[in-house]
């Protein structure tokens, strides 16, 4: 029997090509924006990669586009307040959205940066997709539940990214992809393949490449 939520394919050679071309061409960091007023014209799709604090969503933007400083990573949770956007050469629009849950701020700032994803999430139409990044030592999480609940409403497809499978022995990330299939199978907009990663070790982050270069 097939288990709901199964892991992504390897990709075949034509997409991972062009999963590869997308990404050896430049990747730019175009705005930070604070407001959905400053958001850029959306002459081109986009993806976002949403994720708690600190669940590695930086180093896994970092590993798809090859650039080691491109996304600012930090070890102070909360840090991203804003929404980054990059550009890809003749592809989408990346936009890495403020990691939610704990943050190490001013309870009216978060509160004013969550109001802005969540402005941002259900009201950007050329939103194809969004990658909810899960860590694999933990699983889905509340405050996870929420963003994908979320997106659901907003009738936005998202994709579940597990982030650091190096960090996780092989019993209990059986436990936890047990659990986000369980979790998963709630949300009406959720994609039914998981893509499992290490930025660190570049797992799954051809197959990444390859499902962002096929969307349209």
């Amino acid at each position: 029997m097939m288990l709901p939520f199964p892991e992504a394919e390897t990709p075949d050679d034509v997409s991972r090509e062009a999963g590869r071309k997308l990404f050896a061409a430049q990747t730019e960091f175009l705005k930070g924006v604070v407001a959905m007023d400053g958001l850029p014209v959306p002459d081109r799709i986009e993806v976002c990669f949403a994720g708690r604090s600190n669940v590695g969503k930086s180093s896994l933007i970092n590993a798809l586009t090859n650039r080691n400083r491109l996304a600012r990573a930090s070890n102070t949770p909360g840090r991203t307040q804003e929404i980054n956007f990059f550009t890809t050469t003749g592809g989408p629009y990346l936009v890495d959205l403020p990691g939610y849950g704990f943050a190490n701020a001013p309870v009216a700032v978060v509160e004013k940066w969550q109001r802005l994803l969540k402005a941002y999430l259900s009201g950007r139409q050329n939103l194809r997709r969004a990658f909810v990044l899960v860590d694999s030592r933990h699983g889905i999480k509340a405050v996870d539940e929420e963003i994908m609940t979320l997106l659901d409403k907003a009738a936005v497809t998202f994709q579940v990214v597990m982030t650091k499978t190096d960090k996780v022995k092989e019993n209990d990330r059986a436990k936890v992809l047990t659990q986000v299939r369980e979790k998963l199978s709630k949300h009406p907009a959720a994609y039914p393949e998981l893509v499992l990663t290490s930025s660190e070790k570049g797992q799954g982050i051809e197959t990444l490449r390859a499902i962002i270069a096929g969307l349209d």
